[in-house]
């Protein structure tokens, strides 16, 4: 039986801009996307710390190293910029390959820069 499990977060970035006007989604600097494995299109669930919203959407490639992390569409109404975020994406893996796995996780600093990854 397959289970859902975190592959790969984003924790504590810094929302850069909400755009209402765009059609919808999350706009993740590229450089962030490779590091946490995150890929474009893929359904990801982003927990707002600053005001408890948690919705979820899906990842578009922004400018590698911009530091950008911009929601769009409807999710703009759920953010304002300067929030603290944490953006997760999931797996469907089955027992045999959860033994010693770990998903990635990419810690980031104020301004969406990676200052670690475990």
């Amino acid at each position: 039986m397959l289970q859902e499990f975190i592959s790969s977060k984003i924790h504590r970035a810094t929302v850069t801009d909400a755009n209402l006007n765009y059609v919808g989604s999350i706009t993740i600097d590229e450089t962030l996307m490779k590091a946490s494995k995150i890929q474009e299109w893929q359904k990801v669930d982003i927990l707002d710390i600053n005001n408890g919203e948690r919705f979820h959407t899906y990842v578009i490639k922004g400018k590698a190293d911009s530091g950008m992390i911009c929601l769009n569409g409807a999710a703009a109404r759920k953010v304002q910029p300067g929030d603290k975020v944490i953006i997760i994406a999931y797996g469907l893996y089955n027992p045999e390959e959860m033994n010693n796995y770990k998903p990635k996780i990419v810690i980031v600093d104020d301004n969406n820069k990676i200052s670690s990854i475990q």
